[in-house]
């Protein structure tokens, strides 16, 4: 049986993000592992403004975006009582993530996904499946979104797949993407 000591939660406290905490709390509460949550502040795409923008108070903004999303991360784990590490830290997103799941030696990556294809998907890129492709820790992607149903429906999907033969899941690179 593969166990857990250490998963890496990377948040951006979007819409749908608590759907993903809480599934890596449960697996943590499970294998008895530590929750690190992690926000990646992606200051280089605010690169391009205008030099009399507030960067200062742009920062401040980004800066009380992440803590506010690692703080709820530390919220949903201490109350099931899973120990929980956070971290913020500045880079592009995809790169940062597989090279702390790395360097604190995650053995799994829990992040969301909006399922996007097609155009979407080309114009506006996936953090998840840019991490799926480089990282060498499992990742686990976990749908979110307005598409998404309630936990009685997804059940209800599951035990319908279990009836059918079909797995849950499915093995994408280094990945696996939890539907």
């Amino acid at each position: 049986m593969v166990m857990y000591d250490r998963i890496l939660v990377p948040t951006d406290g979007s819409e749908g993000s608590e759907r993903v905490v809480e599934h890596a709390v449960r697996l943590a509460d499970v294998h008895g592992a530590t929750v690190h949550a992690l926000y990646v502040v992606n200051s280089g795409s605010f690169a391009g403004l205008p030099m009399e923008s507030s960067w200062e108070g742009l920062d401040e903004m980004l800066r009380a975006d992440a803590e506010e999303a690692v703080a709820e991360v530390r919220r949903i784990a201490t109350d099931a009582d899973i120990p929980a590490e956070t971290k913020i830290i500045d880079g592009s997103p995809s790169r940062e993530i597989v090279e702390y799941a790395e360097r604190e030696g995650c053995d799994l990556v829990v992040m969301g996904t909006h399922g996007r294809g097609g155009l979407d998907r080309l114009l506006l890129g996936s953090v998840a499946e840019k991490v799926i492709r480089a990282s060498n820790v499992p990742v686990l992607t976990v749908r979110v979104g307005a598409d998404v149903g309630d936990g009685e429906e997804t059940g209800r999907a599951a035990s319908r797949a279990e009836e059918e033969g079909v797995e849950g899941e499915r093995e994408s690179g280094s990945g696996v993407e939890a539907d």
